[in-house]
């Protein structure tokens, strides 16, 4: 176990390694100057001398009057005292403290719609696999669900029941008219806000996972240990449940690949929503030429997809006998 665990951080520290470092580079190589671009916002004055001043003393403040590699040298060593720069689009915000309030409403958005998609999909699909008539009903409905596009699921939502029947919000994560406290009038705008994004990553998700489980399931009831069980007069629930206990497992790396990028947000659905997480975030520091809120977005991401490969190492040393037999050398 020991010697298991030290490879794979070593690796991890390697991955960590070269992804961010191409996480620094990335912005660099689009066009465009982060500076120029935050003085466009700004009205300042028409003397070319004076913005010229403004641009020097700026360059000095963010560090790009610097050669590329003394840059990365001193990325390096702020990343490592907990200091992710200041936000050019933000100014002068920092880039941790927008991060932190990006991120509280990824969690909210994305943990429910995507642990509710997989325990329910997961479950449709192994019903729907055992049962040629609800299999006939959910297989087609899985299929346009899982194919429908995440933006035009979500204006198709926004349109019906928030402009049409007008039950819910179309935009914002709570009334611009409130500011968040924890009192339950703000909870309950905040909850009547949430709904239309969650059901429109819900009913994909819903989809994805079903389709996942019942081809998986039907695989396993055809596998050779289902074939001798049934030879043996083994009841037919003692198989499902075999075949079910070896489908979950690519299902649980699957979830952990989604709860790992859940910083990254779900871009689109927080456009067509105007939804506050870091996805809506980092296509504001896109378009905008920000360096360090792209490099702190992406960092974010980096993180969540390596901790989700690190646990499903652990997860599956614990659900997976075979992992567990091959770190002896037993064949599996």
């Amino acid at each position: 176990m020991r010697r298991y665990l030290t490879r794979k951080i070593l690796i991890y520290i390697l991955t960590f390694f070269l992804a961010v470092t191409i996480d620094w580079l990335i912005p660099r190589f689009m066009p465009g100057d982060p500076i120029r671009n935050m003085l466009a916002r700004v009205s300042v004055a028409s003397n070319a001398s004076a913005i010229q001043m403004m641009y020097d003393y700026y360059a000095r403040l963010f560090g790009l009057d610097l050669p590329l590699w003394q840059q990365y040298l001193n990325f390096w060593k702020a990343l490592f005292q907990g200091n992710l720069g200041i936000s050019t689009y933000l100014f002068p915000t920092p880039v941790i403290d927008v991060l932190k309030r990006a991120v509280p409403y990824d969690v909210f958005l994305l943990v429910p719609s995507i642990l509710l998609g997989w325990y329910a999909g997961n479950h449709f699909g192994a019903i729907a696999a055992r049962s040629k008539r609800l299999d006939n009903f959910i297989l087609p409905l899985s299929y346009i669900l899982t194919a429908t596009p995440y933006m035009w699921l979500g204006i198709l939502l926004a349109w019906f029941f928030g402009i049409v029947l007008g039950w819910f919000p179309i935009a914002g994560a709570y009334s611009f008219s409130l500011r968040p406290t924890w009192s339950w009038g703000f909870l309950l705008d905040l909850l009547h806000h949430w709904f239309l994004p969650f059901a429109s990553l819900f009913i994909i998700e819903f989809g994805g996972w079903a389709i996942g489980m019942r081809n998986m399931i039907i695989y396993e009831l055809e596998a050779e240990y289902s074939r001798y069980l049934t030879a043996l007069g083994a009841p037919k629930r003692l198989i499902r449940k075999y075949a079910f206990d070896n489908a979950i497992l690519p299902q649980i790396t699957g979830l952990a690949l989604k709860l790992g990028v859940i910083v990254a947000g779900a871009l689109v659905t927080e456009v067509v929503f105007s939804y506050p997480g870091i996805g809506y975030l980092l296509l504001a520091a896109i378009q905008n030429q920000d360096y360090f809120l792209i490099q702190g977005c992406f960092l974010f991401i980096i993180l969540g997809v390596l901790m989700a490969n690190f646990m499903i190492d652990i997860a599956y040393l614990v659900v997976d006998p075979r992992t567990r037999r091959g770190m002896v050398g037993e064949s599996a």
